[in-house]
């Protein structure tokens, strides 16, 4: 039987509840600058989201630059310090196990750029305002 995907309503309140805290001390540790790297100390740098798998031993870390620049070199350098956030996420927070951390560029901004460009175009318009009421519809 094959699983269904995991979406936020589907997904249970500890998972929700523990990803938020993981995004808040990763968040913090962005804030006050205390990884040290040039390149994250030039750059905000936003948690968008954590995902948490169902045994709490792996974190997906949705990030995004502030407008999106230098977004590779970004990931790369907290992928770099990846060990360091690992340390800090399991002495912050009391879990059984140290969730590994994996970060992700987030898309969704991305996504939904595509999908209000597309909406914006005339032809969707005209098709969203509804159907033609010039009476040639339905009857004889």
């Amino acid at each position: 039987m094959a699983r269904q995907p995991s979406t936020p309503e589907t997904r249970s309140v500890r998972l929700l509840k523990v990803g938020e805290q993981v995004r808040h001390v990763i968040s913090e540790l962005l804030i006050r600058q205390e990884v040290r790297d040039a390149l994250l100390t030039s750059h905000a740098v936003s948690v968008t989201e954590v995902r948490m798998s169902p045994d709490l031993r792996h974190a997906s870390v949705f990030v995004k630059p502030l407008l999106g620049v230098d977004e590779e070199a970004v990931l790369k350098a907290l992928r770099t310090h990846t060990a360091y956030f690992q340390k800090e996420v399991a002495g912050k927070l009391k879990l059984k196990y140290a969730a590994k951390v994996n970060f992700l560029a987030d898309e969704s901004f991305d996504v939904a750029s595509r999908i209000d460009t597309l909406l914006s175009d005339p032809r969707v318009a005209r098709d969203l305002a509804g159907p033609d009421v010039s009476g040639d519809e339905g009857g004889a």
